[in-house]
């Protein structure tokens, strides 16, 4: 039994999900006449109070393209040094939109209100790049899947008010944090310019991201997803598979965050572990003693068909998923108290 940790991304569709993709109706989603792309564009800008929703292909290029919305070249932007759009996006925030990123020494990948403000650029002095834009990532991936205060959140908005800067959320595993903190997208709505959400993620579906936004920027979104490749045409498929995601594996994704928490409980009881970061999703990051060489505990996990990421630094991870079966997590529970 293969047990693949190494991230959300590796669950394949369910039956259920596969049946819903193959009923979808189809039509051509360039020419916006594909009515499974556009009931869920619709849902979910509704879901979080916004006009209008935009299906991409992955959430790298949803994320791409709300910053080159929001930001001209030679500009800057905001972002914790964890930031998935500046570690794990390919450089993309320079290559597709010319602009930098200041980075804010954060915690888990979360900054305060006090640390954006501090690193605004004065916008009269211009040797420096002028700041035009803040993204934040919630959950936090490098940070353990750690979910923003939403106190702090507000704050942040307010910074931004008062500078006139756009505000982007990375809401990859945003579903996730709304599981984990009893909250709403509607709440995430009235906060943001733009999000980006997942589902191919703790939702399950094979493909798929969406931006959400107000009128004036998701009409220019629709050009930007062109010219960067995005524009699909009977993917209506997709979209079922996305809106199946939201029917029918929402609500469980609080198993795959008790899991997680079990795996912490676990992992802390072992001498080979040294640190074991705070679970309130679905990752688990963790550091192993100096003692105890990596490569040796990674091939113990190997030789039991267990795989999870080596995120460099002495990190590891685990992530849990629809996939990841209870046979599955007792197997592993046991694989790890072994000697």
């Amino acid at each position: 039994m293969q047990i693949d940790l190494r991230s959300d991304t590796v669950t394949k569709p369910s039956k259920g999900m596969l049946e819903a993709m193959m009923t979808a109706e189809l039509g051509d989603d360039v020419y916006a006449e594909d009515p499974s792309v556009n009931a869920l564009e619709s849902r979910v800008a509704t879901l979080f109070g916004k006009p209008k929703a935009l299906f991409f292909p992955s959430g790298t290029m949803a994320n791409q393209t709300a910053i080159k919305l929001q930001t001209q070249p030679g500009e800057q932007l905001i972002c914790d040094k964890y930031a998935h759009v500046y570690n794990y996006e390919g450089g993309g925030v320079s290559f597709n939109s010319g602009v930098s990123c200041q980075l804010v020494d954060g915690h888990r990948g979360m900054m305060t209100a006090a640390q954006v403000e501090a690193a605004i650029n004065p916008p009269d002095f211009y040797h420096s790049p002028l700041t035009s834009l803040v993204c934040l990532e919630n959950t936090t991936n490098k940070g353990g899947g750690a979910c923003w205060d939403f106190e702090e959140i507000l704050k942040i908005r307010s910074v931004c008010d008062t500078h006139n800067l756009g505000l982007h959320l990375d809401g990859a595993r945003l579903w996730n944090a709304l599981v984990a903190k009893s909250e709403t997208p509607q709440q995430y709505g009235e906060i943001f310019d733009t999000i980006s959400v997942c589902f191919s993620k703790g939702l399950g579906a094979p493909v798929g991201s969406m931006l959400v936004g107000d009128d004036a920027l998701m009409n220019k979104a629709l050009r930007i997803r062109k010219m960067l490749g995005g524009g699909m045409r009977q993917i209506g498929m997709l979209a079922a598979a996305a809106s199946y995601g939201l029917d029918a594996q929402f609500d469980r994704l609080k198993e795959d965050h008790q899991k997680a928490k079990d795996i912490q409980e676990t992992l802390q009881e072992l001498e080979a572990v040294s640190v074991v970061e705070p679970v309130e999703t679905n990752i688990v990051i963790f550091k192993l003693n100096p003692q105890i060489p990596q490569e040796l505990f990674l091939n113990k996990l190997k030789a039991h068909e267990v795989l999870v990421s080596d995120m460099g630094g002495g990190k590891l991870r685990m992530v849990t998923h629809l996939d990841y079966t209870d046979a599955m997590h007792a197997k592993l529970l046991e694989i790890l108290r072994k000697p």
